[in-house]
């Protein structure tokens, strides 16, 4: 059977710290061949003029929370995969801590069986380590899942892993990249109790930064970075939030031969602490967002290669669980469609190039977690790929959202940037708002 070829004229193309013009044949799943100018070869060939229009490569979320299975009335796989492909993230990685946990290679198959049903982004998961199931993350074959996560700090569900003996043998019997989520128990219980004592239930939500602190990530981020330089593991420190921890990195040596890496999620690099005024708890994440220096000094570190990633750290809950006070309000916020077009719109500011949006969310991923043939505009990779409009202004509101839970903490916000067609594994899944019935997407595989 003839493979399908769609054909891209005339777009501004960016991979690997370059822009260039160009088309790109697309042949079935894969990227056939780039050139200055390819001519169609027969009358069936798909042709997109994209004159005017920037081509990437699909963006790779290294960490969602989809909540399927068990919180499905916040969201699932199929429409916050839906929301992704939307914003041009055409794979990503799903979080551990949703009912059940996936903490079993059983309830690990039963997610990826749920992502190749419904998905409409490429997919996969990591694996969730606790106190007390050693002997089924030495099950888990590396090159089938993206990697380990582990909380050092408690956050949405069950999944403390506090016990340092068990810790050190995580890190010591693992080749995974292990994930951890960096916050101080000790620490923020302390704070936690001297705001409950002075407040009451309802805590103001601009002493989130001061319960979930400075102190609170950087203890914690520090000891993880301590025990991996100690047994040798691959650690991945996901979220930084403050200044301080990102002087526990380094951008000596390139992003494949690091052993221990960091990234960042698009709401610190967007929100300060000023926002909590008008935000309130749809501003409420784990790490907290923290002041206008740590922002700024989260900026200095992407740009300069000490943070590696960036992220969402996706986790919708419904706008009532968000409207309650603050401590009942659960943190986290929806994030897929809204991460792209807001670091383009870091760009517009001046604040980032361009190349350097599609180096952090495209193509550092891919080497990272070592996907194989995605997160780059390359012939023989699969064809993943977005084409944005820098100059077709657009408006976050209740109507264009496409999250389950139905809001956005970008709400109200103006993006110059929209993302017009994705393509997943050479198909057109979207364009111009509007989704195709086709399912491409693939589980993601690894080169390890």
């Amino acid at each position: 059977m003839k493979k399908k070829q769609t054909l891209i004229k005339n777009a501004h193309i960016v991979n690997e710290g370059t822009i260039f013009n160009g088309d790109i044949l697309i042949e079935g799943e894969y990227i056939k061949e780039i050139s200055d100018s390819i001519s169609a070869k027969s009358s069936d060939v798909h042709v997109i003029d994209a004159e005017g229009k920037y081509l990437l490569p699909g963006a790779i979320d290294d960490q969602v929370h989809f909540r399927e299975p068990g919180l499905t009335h916040k969201a699932n796989i199929e429409t916050e995969s839906k929301a992704a492909i939307a914003g041009g993230i055409t794979s990503f990685v799903e979080m551990p801590n949703t009912n059940p946990q996936t903490t079993t290679v059983e309830k690990l198959e039963e997610k990826f069986a749920i992502a190749a049903e419904t998905s409409s982004a490429n997919y996969s998961f990591m694996f969730g380590g606790t106190n007390d199931n050693l002997d089924e993350i030495l099950k888990v074959d590396p090159k089938s899942v993206a990697g380990l996560k582990l909380f050092l700090g408690s956050s949405t569900g069950n999944m403390l892993v506090d016990n340092p003996e068990v810790l050190e043998k995580i890190f010591k019997s693992t080749n995974m990249v292990i994930s951890v989520h960096c916050e101080d128990e000790a620490t923020i219980k302390k704070n936690f109790q001297e705001h409950l004592d002075k407040y009451g239930e309802d805590i103001p939500v601009s002493c989130h930064p001061i319960i979930r602190s400075e102190d609170a990530c950087y203890i914690s981020s520090s000891k993880a970075i301590e025990l991996a330089k100690k047994t040798g593991a691959r650690l991945h420190v996901f979220h930084l939030s403050t200044g301080k921890e990102t002087k526990l990195f380094s951008n000596k040596i390139p992003l494949k031969d690091k052993k221990i890496t960091a990234e960042v999620c698009v709401h610190h690099l967007w929100f300060s602490d000023e926002d909590y005024e008008k935000k309130g708890t749809l501003i409420k994440w784990n790490p907290a967002v923290k002041t206008k220096e740590d922002r700024e000094q989260l900026w200095e570190a992407l740009l300069d290669d000490r943070i590696d990633v960036i992220a969402t750290d996706h986790a919708p809950h419904t706008i009532d669980e968000k409207k309650n006070v603050y401590t009942s309000a659960p943190s986290g916020g929806p994030l897929v469609q809204h991460a792209l077009p807001a670091m383009l719109e870091m760009y517009h500011r001046g604040k980032i190039s361009i190349e350097k949006v599609v180096e952090k969310m495209c193509h550092n991923p891919a080497i990272l977690f070592e996907i194989e043939k995605r997160g780059y505009v390359k012939e023989g990779y699969f064809a993943d790929l977005v084409l944005v409009d820098l100059n077709n202004p657009w408006t976050v509101k209740k109507e264009n959202i496409l999250y389950k839970c139905g809001w956005s903490p970008f709400e109200g916000t103006t993006f110059k940037s929209r993302i017009t067609h994705t393509f997943v594994n050479g198909s057109l899944v979207y364009q111009n708002a509007k989704f195709s019935k086709e399912k491409a997407a693939k589980r993601l595989t690894f080169n390890r």
